[in-house]
């Protein structure tokens, strides 16, 4: 997973996993829809997200939302709920310039 952050260390990696697990055992729904580009234009999560590098030929955006935690304009293979996932654990973190980073994570589901 890729982020951009200007520092990442040891004990930032730790709380994210700690974090992503205690998400995870909440069993929230994953919910995903398809819709109109212009519609999902007007979100403005996806907007964060850099949907707008999306080419303007794609007329359809695919969205996976994990319910009360995060929406993303996303074409991956997704489960239903998020404590079908397991234990996530972070397996390597490196920098991958300036301000991105790079976490590999496993799912031990």
């Amino acid at each position: 997973m890729d982020f951009e952050f200007e520092t990442l260390h040891g004990d930032m990696v730790k709380e994210i996993e700690e974090r992503v697990n205690a998400e995870v055992r909440q069993g929230r729904a994953v919910r995903v829809k398809i819709l109109p580009r212009a519609e999902a234009f007007q979100i403005p999560d996806l907007i964060r997200t850099k949907i707008n590098l999306l080419p303007e030929g794609i007329a359809q955006v695919r969205t996976v939302e994990i319910v009360g935690l995060d929406l993303q304009a996303d074409g991956g293979t997704h489960v239903a709920n998020t404590r079908e996932v397991g234990r996530v654990r972070v397996v390597d973190y490196k920098s991958k310039g300036r301000i991105n980073k790079r976490i590999q994570i496993v799912a031990e589901g």
